[in-house]
């Protein structure tokens, strides 16, 4: 066994963690094949006041936490943005072919009974629980750089990825999320659904281009999700929802990229992302099909000047909706009339030997469908972050952040929340 400083990953889900602090993995050599491992253990104090119960407003999808009649504060110890993280690879090559398979492991800390290790449900955090495990990669590769390289399997998406895994809030907590409820998730929300919609992990084939002096271009097919609209109708004094049906085609997504080294120091990277998709649904309440076609695209830059990086992140979307891919992209009624979202993160970093200080600043809009009337809807879910990371040592990094949280409903109401908190993250 040997110890190596963690080159690229095997995998794009992999730079999660790896780019957020410096990273080492594991390695095995068993005659022509190499066995490695890396991952991340990460745990955070969480603190919010959220809007108190007498002052909030209904907004239908928005973000900022609320209190009850018990109080408005809220505290958990649980994970940040990130679960931990435990991922196996293998790797070779024969006949001049590079192979690989991987395999991404995700438990959490936090109690989850409730099913799904971060969509809790009937307040689970109770005594004799348990915690989840998160199954996010199950993929492999084949390829070279002469012809370029195949993903086939379960792994991150390509439309939002970029933003996602160079979030400064990455090994820490940004927005809460569930861990501002007496329930917590696994994760956090960072910047999700606060200026980025989460790039989620989906079963694909893709196709990504060699190097051509800096440009990349990956194009891909994957499992078409189901839109989350609230869409049904009340039968026999019960809500049924209309029924998301088969689809015909896969959903499509593909990435332009393009790297360029000034030297001495200065690097840009651009890219832009689109994935596209057909929603269709049987209507609970006259048993007649919709159906509409979903879109987004993405563009993101980022420049660093020595130990300064600065970024900016802008999507739009229509029929995709916010916070999560297909979540209240359409009107919820039998028509399926789409809405438009757009979306938008600013962030600058600067290093100062071992401390590393940055701000990020999101937002995600979500317009209402043509005709439609809906003022409790989620109209803005604004986000601004700071945040103080210090790496004890090349594999810890402990770190403090305080973020305010704004969400607007189309009538104009708000409400509004902050959190802190302090935590560590241990990468290897």
């Amino acid at each position: 066994m040997k110890m190596r400083s963690a080159g690229p990953a095997l995998v794009a889900g992999s730079l999660l963690f790896c780019a957020t602090a410096p990273a080492w993995a594991i390695d095995f050599q068993s005659d022509d094949w190499k066995f490695s491992l890396d991952g991340n253990v990460n745990v955070d104090y969480i603190y919010s006041s959220c809007e108190g119960a007498s002052s909030a407003h209904t907004v239908a999808g928005g973000l900022a936490c609320v209190g009850s009649a018990s109080g408005s504060s809220v505290s958990n110890i649980s994970n940040g943005l990130l679960p931990a993280a435990f991922t196996f690879g293998v790797a070779t090559t024969q006949d001049d072919i590079d192979l690989s398979a991987h395999l991404g492991l995700y438990p959490g800390i936090a109690t989850n009974d409730g099913g799904s290790p971060n969509l809790q449900s009937g307040g689970s955090n109770t005594a004799l629980g348990t915690t989840g495990l998160d199954v996010r990669q199950v993929y492999m590769t084949f390829g070279n750089k002469n012809w370029g390289t195949f993903l086939l399997g379960r792994n991150f998406g390509l439309f939002g990825f970029d933003v996602i895994i160079n979030d400064m809030t990455l090994p820490g907590v940004g927005g809460p999320g569930g861990s501002a409820s007496a329930a917590p998730a696994n994760t956090t929300l960072g910047s999700i659904g606060l200026g980025y919609i989460y790039t989620d992990t989906l079963g694909q084939i893709d196709y990504t281009t060699p190097d051509f002096a800096g440009f990349t271009a990956t194009i891909g097919i994957y499992d078409p999700l189901n839109a989350i609209n609230g869409a049904g109708a009340v039968i026999g004094g019960k809500f049924v929802p209309d029924s998301p049906q088969p689809k015909s085609a896969p959903g499509f997504h593909g990435k332009l990229a393009y790297k360029l080294d000034f030297g001495g120091g200065t690097k840009l990277y651009l890219s832009s992302a689109f994935i596209t998709q057909k929603q269709k649904f049987i209507a609970a309440a006259t048993g007649n099909p919709y159906s509409y076609n979903a879109l987004g695209i993405d563009a993101f830059a980022m420049l660093d000047i020595s130990d300064f990086e600065l970024f900016g992140y802008y999507y739009h979307g229509s029929g995709l909706g916010t916070t999560g891919l297909f979540v209240l992209g359409d009107d919820g009624l039998s028509d399926g009339k789409k809405r438009s979202s757009n979306g938008y993160l600013i962030q600058g970093t600067y290093k100062i030997g071992k401390w590393k200080l940055g701000v990020n600043y999101g937002d995600s809009s979500l317009d209402l469908a043509s005709g439609e009337t809906n003022p409790t809807l989620v109209k803005d879910n604004r986000k601004v972050t700071g945040g103080v990371y210090y790496s004890l040592t090349k594999n810890l990094t402990l770190l403090g952040e305080v973020t305010n949280v704004d969400a607007k409903n189309h009538a104009g109401d708000s409400n509004n929340a902050t959190t802190v908190n302090v935590g560590a993250f241990l990468s290897f």
